[in-house]
């Protein structure tokens, strides 16, 4: 039983922390709510930084959660700029702060997120390489494509991913020059598969991206700690002023595994290895969010998802199990991604090497159309371009779990909801 003498503390200060504070009072819970930070800025959500904020199109205040007097009208006692340095599972504390503050806890979230991914090649000290993941990050960026853009210079972008395709496009906006080096034979290649990369490699050359597949970068080469040029592993220099490692994130899982956490293997993303109502190997502790690795029983494996829309659901469900409701976290994991005109919504799980089949429904080469993975004639995953108010219908096909005709599948004549037995 929950009662006010209780005290809840949430590790990290980014969505999922921020939406279990809210979720914690939503609830009811009367007792004490502790959200420590490492960051000084209030918990924001991440996707403005590579899209609306760094194009100069919303403001700074939109990233941000709640507004700052939120917390203090919600009682929740947020620290920021604080880092939790250990967690004592046997006293149930953890330890923050230069000066070693000790907290008690009666239940822990562990919602730490991801970092990115660093380049380890010489040259990445100088003043022009650049990494997106906070909001220190998007404003750095910011001015950078702004000076690019006046000085036609150029920006080398490490990875063809969602991040690195993103900011591609801002750059281009800004009038930069952009390379984008990809050691896959196309963008996107762990998510979409050769089947759809091509659709993003062909919209951004008609955006004067230049693209260097099936290469790394090497060496970043400088003078005077500025950036002059980025070489590649097959021999190729490419000119640049500033480079953006965009080669995925890592979950922050170490303080966890200090603690003696069970942490899940690289093959399932690595992440704090949770159950199914997000608690870690201790009862005491759940972790939530892109630092989470947990089961989906509709895809029969471990996720590990960095998408916002389990940070955005994935810390109000912790929340809710660290008060003892019942919890069966399944979602269809879905991200959005919008790059010029070209606007998109993907739901469900589907690697290369996951399924057997990809049917098309409407136009690709308008960029107006429904992709779907199949296996075996069931649904894993489906992404809408430029087609809109489809994801309900989409996720449903997902969750069926049972074979669709593919060719009805592919006829936009046919309503998704009817194939879903919405109708």
């Amino acid at each position: 039983m929950v009662d006010a003498d209780q005290t809840f503390v949430i590790v990290g200060g980014g969505l999922a922390g921020a939406k279990a504070a809210e979720a914690l009072r939503a609830e009811g819970f009367t007792g004490r709510v502790i959200l420590i930070c490492d960051e000084r800025d209030h918990p924001y959500a991440r996707p403005a930084l590579s899209k609306g904020y760094l194009l100069g199109k919303e403001e700074r205040e939109s990233v941000f959660v709640h507004e700052p007097a939120w917390y203090a009208r919600n009682d929740i006692e947020l620290h920021l700029g604080q880092t939790v340095v250990a967690i004592d599972r046997a006293a149930k504390s953890v330890r923050y702060g230069d000066d070693g503050t000790v907290v008690h806890y009666d239940k822990l979230l562990l919602a730490t997120g991801a970092e990115p991914r660093r380049l380890d090649i010489p040259g990445t000290g100088l003043a022009g390489v650049h990494h997106l993941r906070r909001l220190a990050h998007a404003e750095r960026l910011k001015g950078m494509l702004t000076a690019l853009g006046r000085d036609n210079g150029h920006l080398v972008i490490a990875g063809a991913g969602w991040i690195g395709l993103e900011v591609a496009a801002a750059a281009r906006e800004y009038g930069a020059e952009v390379t984008v080096v990809e050691p896959a034979e196309s963008p996107l290649h762990g998510v979409l598969g050769p089947e759809l990369g091509n659709v993003y490699a062909e919209l951004h050359r008609e955006h004067g991206v230049r693209f260097h597949f099936g290469a790394r970068l090497t060496e970043i080469v400088g003078q005077d700690g500025m950036v002059l040029a980025a070489r590649t592993d097959d021999g190729e220099e490419h000119p640049a002023h500033d480079v953006l490692a965009a080669i995925g994130a890592a979950p922050r899982t170490s303080l966890a595994e200090a603690a003696g956490l069970e942490i899940a293997d690289r093959a399932h993303g690595g992440g704090i290895a949770v159950d199914e109502r997000l608690r870690t190997s201790d009862p005491d502790i759940h972790a939530a969010g892109d630092v989470a690795s947990f089961p989906h029983a509709l895809f029969g494996t471990r996720l590990r998802v960095e998408h916002w829309a389990n940070a955005l659901n994935g810390g109000p469900a912790a929340a809710r199990a660290m008060l003892g409701k019942e919890v069966l976290y399944d979602r269809v994991p879905y991200f959005f991604s919008d790059q010029y005109d070209v606007g998109m919504e993907y739901s469900g799980w589907a690697p290369p090497g996951s399924y057997d089949q990809v049917v098309l429904r409407g136009d690709a080469g308008k960029r107006q159309f429904i992709a779907f993975w199949l296996k075996e004639g069931r649904v894993l995953a489906g992404m809408n371009v430029n087609v809109w108010d489809v994801t309900g219908p989409i996720q449903d096909l997902i969750r069926r779990g049972t074979p669709v005709d593919t060719e009805a599948l592919a006829d936009p004549r046919v309503p998704l909801g009817e194939l879903a037995g919405r109708d």
